[in-house]
């Protein structure tokens, strides 16, 4: 097989470290064919079946499109050859270290795997297939290509073998240090695991835990002004991951800014499920824990209504509750705010590569006796959806640098993952993920009713993300089409959390904003008649707010009311069990001893 020119001088043994993998079998072919003049046939053919490995189906590559991308990169590799050890280091932040720049060797390697990757992309692209299978093969490519970074790996890693000289050798010892303690924790450390404690110095705006049953935990706020909204405002985080990223410190604490503001605040800490959950469904959360708590809260508040927000996977089962409240003819609830949250699953973003017929029907098997989904496999999962980020980041500096991740408490809070009930789980990817019939009227029963979110009529807030990969900001400007009561829609800047949690008082990033009950039919053309301004979208959503709470009162002076007393100090004791210990209860307890109606 023809390669590319070589002499004993130059530093072609980076290449060789690609020589296993099908993907550069190609690239070699490609050389070969493009520089003898041949047909293309055999590379293509070879490319096919990796694709097909990828796509789980035969595919099809245009040929002129396949001939164009073996010329470029026989162009570009030419003039990366000829460059030789004067390789300029490449712009990209895994290999923007002196040690890169100063080593003629790394930066030629640095050059090629990245050539490599480019190519390889464009090969993904050139798929023809339908939508989804395009992106699983795009998204199993860049998988592959994140993870085969020369900075991955020791012998290639520049800075790495630099520290290890400089350090003489402790580097490499404070590694494998790092490597054994994660390897017992189970999951890649990203901050310091010891530098935060719930309750210390995460999730300590004060508080009392008034209400709990088997599935949740209510928190009171204790009020921080002289006098209090009227209507009191419940918060609905997701299950998935815990509430504090609500309250994590202080001067970013979004719960303690809902309480500055004047507004009542109670907010749900979910249970991290154990074996008494095992059976859960998506009924019982919704029955028995959101629409709970909304009667709870306006018992306490003495009021006829109140204000709800729901985040994420909250917002979305906060949404199926004011459907079934609708649907039973209820009206607890004044105002909804939805951030970041899916009602319509159309566009679910990277998320979708995973969901299809087979995946959803195979969950369903593994839990139609009941059982958990480990919290570990939902963080694994999260953290590959940005893995150079949120994995490979970490595997260099914590292993082969030696380096100890700095305190950060968002980090610490997307590591401290949850468990979620099996049934709950497999319900949610058939009917929302799979089938998008949350949005379809009467298409779904829910607690034994037909739910209709155009039935939910009350004043609400929606909010999206600009670059969340999560809720894509399209399927969160899609709830638009389906509410039936007033609608205001903010865009905020950066993603799924860093977008929702920007303190106002750091005047941070920017949102959009536009007319109220004026939406265009995509959201394209909604961010070009929307207008930026400077800062957090918590001082849009504030004001918003007051307009639904109604008068001021005097602020309680105590917790709860005589039906529900406190119980304990927040952050209560659901927030503190870790993801393992909840699991460890299932593979002690028999199926049979759980009992899913077991209320407190």
């Amino acid at each position: 097989m023809a390669q590319p020119p070589r002499n004993d001088t130059t530093p072609w043994a980076t290449w060789a470290s690609f020589d296993a993998n099908p993907w550069t079998q190609w690239a070699q072919q490609a050389w070969a064919s493009a520089t003898s003049g041949s047909a293309p046939a055999s590379a293509l053919a070879g490319l096919t079946q990796v694709l097909r490995g990828l796509g789980g189906q035969p595919l099809q590559l245009d040929a002129a499109q396949w001939l164009q991308i073996q010329q470029d990169y026989l162009r570009e590799l030419t003039e990366l050859w000829q460059q030789g050890t004067h390789v300029p280091p490449p712009a990209d932040k895994r290999f923007a270290g002196q040690a890169w720049a100063s080593n003629p060797v790394a930066a030629f390697q640095a050059a090629l795997y990245l050539l490599n990757a480019r190519t390889l992309m464009r090969m993904a692209e050139a798929v023809q297939a339908d939508a989804k299978t395009r992106a699983r093969i795009r998204f199993a490519v860049q998988q592959w290509i994140d993870a085969t970074a020369p900075s991955n790996f020791l012998a290639f890693n520049a800075e790495a073998l630099q520290k290890a000289i400089d350090t003489r050798g402790e580097s490499l010892a404070r590694g494998l240090l790092n490597l054994l303690q994660d390897l017992q924790r189970g999951q890649v450390s990203m901050t310091d695991p010891n530098a935060f404690e719930v309750g210390r110095n995460v999730a300590t705006t004060e508080g009392q835990v008034v209400f709990e049953n088997a599935l949740f935990q209510l928190i009171e706020y204790k009020p921080l002004t002289p006098k209090v909204y009227e209507r009191p405002l419940l918060v609905v985080p997701p299950c998935i991951n815990k509430y504090y990223i609500l309250d994590l410190q202080p001067d970013n604490s979004f719960l303690r800014y809902a309480v500055e503001q004047g507004h009542r605040t109670f907010v749900i800490s979910w249970r991290n499920p154990d074996a008494s959950l095992a059976q859960a469904t998506w009924d019982d959360y919704i029955d028995d824990a959101v629409i709970r708590a909304i009667d709870i809260v306006r018992d306490i508040g003495k009021a006829d209504t109140i204000n709800t927000l729901g985040f994420c996977v909250g917002g979305t089962m906060l949404g199926t509750a004011l459907a079934v409240l609708a649907a039973r003819g209820q009206r607890k609830v004044h105002s909804v705010t939805f951030l970041t949250t899916l009602l319509d699953f159309t566009e679910t973003g990277v998320l979708d590569v995973f969901i299809d017929e087979a995946f959803v029907t195979m969950r369903e098997l593994q839990f139609a006796n009941g059982g958990l989904l480990p919290g570990r496999d939902l963080a694994t999962t999260f953290s590959f959806l940005r893995p150079n980020d949120l994995v490979w980041n970490y595997v260099v500096g914590n292993y082969l640098k030696g380096e100890t991740p700095p305190p950060f408490d968002l980090l610490y809070w997307n590591s401290d993952s949850t468990n979620l009930p099996g049934k709950w789980y497999a319900w949610y990817l058939r009917h929302t993920y799979l089938q998008n019939e949350l949005c379809q009227p009467g298409k779904l029963q829910v607690c034994g009713v037909p739910v209709d979110l155009g039935a939910i009529d009350i004043p609400a807030y929606i909010y999206g993300s600009r670059e969340d990969h999560i809720v894509p900001i399209g399927a969160a400007y899609a709830t638009t089409r389906h509410l039936g009561g007033p609608m205001r829609f903010v865009m905020g800047a950066s993603g799924h959390i860093a977008g929702v949690i920007n303190p106002a008082a750091k005047g941070k990033r920017s949102f959009w904003t536009g007319p109220n009950d004026h939406f265009p039919p995509t959201v394209d053309e909604w961010i070009g008649a929307a207008t930026e301004h400077k800062g957090s979208w918590w001082t849009d959503w504030s004001p918003w707010l007051a307009a639904q709470a109604g008068r001021q009162v005097a602020a309680p002076r105590s917790y709860g009311n005589r039906r529900y007393k406190p119980i304990e100090p927040a952050p209560g004791r659901y927030v503190r069990v870790k993801a393992d210990e909840a699991l460890a209860t299932l593979l002690s307890a028999p199926l049979a001893s759980v009992n899913p109606q077991a209320k407190g």
